[in-house]
């Protein structure tokens, strides 16, 4: 069943996604070489809860974590760990945040210092294939078209492989609601896209093939030939002529340019 949004409950959403890109645009301005995924994950859990809200991911389903921190080739759900990130490293943040009963969930893939110009060009292409997608996020449209737009960005125009186990999703009182939007797909398919419906959308591109794995941890998901993948998720609210991007990235961006720890210029 799919729960459409009236105007009220959309903007719970909102701020619920406005906490959770400020608990990343935090994690931006902290991280580094020598930093642990596990310290960013207990900031970002305590960031959150100072601010009202609950961390939607932690104990979802037994997951233990406020984060989902995702390292080089984990594509995405990766365990915080002890281990610290060292320079050429890319990870995944995806987080949630459930405030007011209503979830937020978006996630961005930082690059730790000097990385090749093979992984920027994956970061690029994958950022730039979440606003394709959101392009046909509008009325009329079908969830098909958005799946249709990232996989054609990614896989026919890049060559990059478009994972097929793991989609988007529709999101307000629950976490995860209907329908999956997944990031490949056929035109003029799947679900018809009417006003109030909220979903996340979010490509998980990998550099080399499509083909994954699940790590002994029961949780990570990783790319099958070892090579890096990268994710990003905004949520958004279909409407007739544009869509309402409930998530933001500027504060993230912001955090990222200025910590020199980082590399932005993809």
């Amino acid at each position: 069943m799919i729960n459409y949004k009236n105007n009220s409950e959309v903007e719970l959403i909102r701020q619920s996604c406005m906490l959770v890109n400020d608990t990343i645009a935090l994690i931006a301005s902290l991280i580094k070489p020598g930093v642990s995924t596990l310290e960013l994950n207990d900031i970002a859990d305590q960031f959150i809860r100072d601010h009202g809200a609950i961390p939607s991911f932690k104990n979802y389903h037994g997951f233990p974590f406020a984060c989902c921190m995702s390292v080089n080739d984990a594509i995405v759900h990766g365990f915080p760990t002890k281990d610290v990130l060292k320079e050429g490293d890319i990870v995944s943040v995806d987080c949630g945040a459930f405030k007011n009963g209503f979830h937020g969930d978006s996630a961005y893939t930082f690059a730790i210092g000097n990385i090749n110009e093979e992984v920027k060009e994956l970061l690029r292409v994958t950022k730039e294939s979440l606003y394709k997608g959101i392009e046909k996020a509008i009325v009329g449209n079908r969830v098909g078209d958005i799946a249709f737009a990232i996989q054609d960005y990614t896989e026919r125009k890049h060559g990059y492989g478009v994972v097929r186990e793991l989609v988007g999703h529709g999101l307000g009182r629950e976490l995860h609601e209907d329908p999956q939007v997944p990031n490949y797909g056929k035109r003029g398919s799947g679900t018809k896209l009417r006003d109030g419906l909220v979903i996340a959308i979010e490509p998980m591109i990998n550099l080399g093939s499509k083909e994954v794995y699940n790590d002994k941890d029961g949780w990570t998901i990783r790319t099958k030939d070892s090579k890096p993948s990268a994710h990003y998720e905004h949520t958004v609210c279909v409407r007739k002529n544009k869509a309402d991007i409930l998530s933001s990235f500027s504060a993230i961006e912001a955090a990222e340019k200025a910590n020199t720890n980082l590399c932005s210029d993809y």
